[in-house]
C-alpha cells in the first residue's frame, strides 16, 4: 500500500490504534472507567471501601427491617371536603352585588387533601388526625397492596387532633403500638408516611424532646419532638420506635424552621381511640375551675418557692372542686401524687383522670400545703351546667359555632373552642383567635360578644375582626 501524502500516514496509523485498542476491551484487558463500572455491576469488582463498622450495618439492617415489617400497616388517606369561601368584610355593603355578583348566599368549593394514618385492627379499624379527615365529604384509603377502600369516620377528636376511621376489609397487618412513657431524648425515631402524595416515605432521626406543652396546636398537648423528616401528608402516620413499635402520631411542623417535628405520644392516643371506636366521641373529666398560670410575682405574693402549678381563679358552682372544698386563691400544685408543672399540664391530668373516681389534689393555700379529695364528673356535665348559667356549651358554641371567655389582656373575646361544622369552622377561625370587634363595634370581653351576636336579626352578617397574633383578619359570618 503507498502513501502519498504525510497526512495519509497519519490518519491509517490513528485507524490502527483505535482498533487494536477496541480488540483489547473486547478480549477484558480494558480498565477504562466504564468498563470497570461494568463489572462493578456484574460484582465482579472490590467495593472502594471493604471494611464498614459492624454497627453500622446493623443500624442499616434495623432500619430495613423496620421498614419490611411495618410499611403494609401504614395508609394513604385522601379526603375531598367542602369549604366555604370567605368574603371581603364589605360583602355588608348595598354594593357588593353590583361588583361582585351572586346572590349573597355562601360559597363553597372542594378541597382535596392527602394524609396517612395506620392500622390498628385487622377488621380495618384505622388511627389518623382529626384534621386529616375534619369535614370531609369522602374519605378513600390505599393500602400498601395498592386495594383503594371507601372509609367512613368512626369519630374524631379535635382536642388532642386524634380521629378513627374504618374501612371494609378482613385480615389486615396491625401495628404495634409501643410504650412512650419510656422514650429518652438521642433515641432513633422513624416516620413513616405519606409526604407530598410520596407513597410510604420513610424518614430517620432521633427523639428531640418528650412533654412538649404550649405550643399552641392543640387543647390537650403532650408532644414528642423529633427531627425525622415530617412534611405535609405525614400526618397521622406513626412514628417508630427501632423495634417498629408506634411510639406517636405525627402530627405537626414548625414552618419557619427544620427537623422540628411533634408527634402525639401513643400512650395519650391509646384511650382516645378506644373510646372513639366505642362510642365515637370521648369524655373527659372535669373539675369546674378556670386557671392561670403562676408568674414569679405572683409565686412571691403566694409565698410560693416554685413557680409551678395553676392558680385558681373561679370556680363554677356546684362543681366537683367547689364540692371538695377547692376556694378561689389555691393554687393546685399536684393531682393524684403527680407534680402540677402549668395549667395545660393540670387540664391534662384531669382530662385523662377516671370519671366517677376519687382523685388527691394537692394546693397551696395560706403558706402550707393541703390535700382534699374529688370526684370527677364527665366534661358533658360542663356542658350542661354551662347552659344552665346562660353560657353556650363548648363543643357545639352559639350560632357561630364558637365558645368564648374574656381575653387575659382584658381587650377581646378569645375564642376557646370552634364546633366542628359551625359557621365559624368553615370561615377559618380557631381556638385561641382574639374577637376585637362585631360589626366594627369594639368587643372588650365576652359579655360585649354575647351581646352583639343576639341583636342579629336572623338571615343578615356580622362582620368580626379578629387579631390572630400579629395580624388583623375580618370573617363575614352568617350566623345559622
Amino acid at each position: 500500500m503507498k502513501f502519498k501524502t504525510y497526512s495519509q500516514v497519519l490518519l491509517f496509523a490513528v485507524i490502527c490504534a483505535l482498533l487494536l485498542g477496541g480488540l483489547a476491551a473486547c478480549s477484558g484487558k480494558s480498565d477504562s472507567p466504564l468498563f470497570l463500572e461494568s463489572k462493578r455491576k456484574a460484582g465482579e469488582a472490590e467495593a472502594p471501601v471493604k471494611d464498614v463498622p459492624s454497627d453500622i450495618l446493623s443500624t442499616q439492617k434495623a432500619f430495613s427491617t423496620v421498614a419490611k415489617k411495618v410499611t403494609p400497616c401504614v395508609v394513604n388517606i385522601s379526603t375531598i371536603s367542602k369549604k366555604k369561601m370567605v368574603q371581603p368584610f364589605f360583602e355588608m355593603s348595598p354594593f357588593f352585588e353590583d361588583f361582585f355578583g351572586g346572590d349573597g348566599q355562601p360559597q363553597y368549593r372542594r378541597d382535596k387533601s392527602l394524609g396517612s394514618g395506620f392500622i390498628i385492627s385487622k377488621d380495618g379499624y384505622i388511627v389518623t388526625n382529626d384534621h386529616v379527615v375534619r369535614d370531609a365529604e369522602t374519605v378513600q384509603v390505599k393500602l400498601s397492596n395498592d386495594k383503594v377502600y371507601d372509609a367512613k369516620v368512626v369519630g374524631g377528636d379535635q382536642k388532642t387532633d386524634i380521629a378513627v376511621i374504618k374501612i371494609n376489609a378482613t385480615d389486615l397487618p396491625t401495628a404495634v403500638l409501643g410504650d412512650s412513657d419510656k422514650l429518652e431524648v438521642g433515641q432513633w425515631a422513624i416516620a413513616i408516611g405519606n409526604p407530598f402524595g410520596l407513597d410510604r416515605t420513610m424518614t430517620v432521626g432521633v427523639i428531640s424532646a418528650t412533654g412538649r406543652s404550649n405550643v399552641g396546636i392543640e387543647t390537650y398537648e403532650n408532644f414528642i419532638q423529633t427531627d425525622a423528616s415530617i412534611n405535609p401528608g405525614n400526618s397521622g402516620g406513626p412514628l417508630l420506635n427501632i423495634y417498629g413499635e408506634v411510639i406517636g402520631i405525627n402530627t405537626a411542623i414548625v414552618a419557619a424552621g427544620q427537623g422540628i417535628g411533634f408527634a402525639i405520644p401513643a400512650n395519650m392516643a391509646k384511650p382516645i381511640f378506644s373510646q372513639l371506636i366505642q362510642k365515637g366521641n370521648v369524655s373527659r373529666g372535669w373539675m369546674g375551675v378556670t386557671i392561670q398560670p403562676v408568674t414569679e410575682e405572683l409565686a412571691k405574693s403566694f409565698g410560693l418557692k416554685q413557680t409551678k402549678g395553676a392558680l385558681i381563679n373561679d370556680i363554677m358552682k356546684g362543681s366537683p372542686a367547689e364540692k371538695a372544698g377547692i376556694r378561689q386563691g389555691d393554687v393546685i400544685i399536684a393531682f393524684n401524687g403527680t407534680g402540677v408543672k402549668d395549667p395545660s399540664h393540670l387540664q391534662r391530668l384531669v382530662g385523662e383522670a377516671g370519671i366517677g373516681k376519687p382523685v388527691k389534689v394537692t394546693v397551696f393555700r395560706d403558706g402550707k400545703s393541703l390535700e382534699l379529695t374529688m370526684t370527677l364528673t364527665s366534661s358533658d356535665m360542663a356542658s350542661k351546667q354551662r347552659r344552665g348559667a346562660g353560657s353556650e356549651p363548648q363543643g357545639r358554641g352559639d350560632q357561630l359555632g364558637l365558645t368564648v371567655d374574656d381575653s387575659e389582656e382584658g381587650d377581646g373575646a378569645v375564642v376557646v373552642d370552634v364546633a366542628r361544622g359551625g359557621t365559624a369552622a368553615e370561615a377559618g377561625m380557631r381556638r385561641g383567635d382574639v374577637i376585637v370587634s362585631v360589626n366594627r363595634m369594639r368587643v372588650t370581653g365576652s359579655a360585649d360578644y354575647q351581646r352583639a351576636i343576639r341583636q342579629v336579626r336572623p338571615g343578615s352578617t356580622l362582620t368580626l375582626l379578629v387579631r390572630r397574633g400579629d395580624a388583623n383578619i375580618y370573617f363575614a359570618l352568617r350566623p345559622r
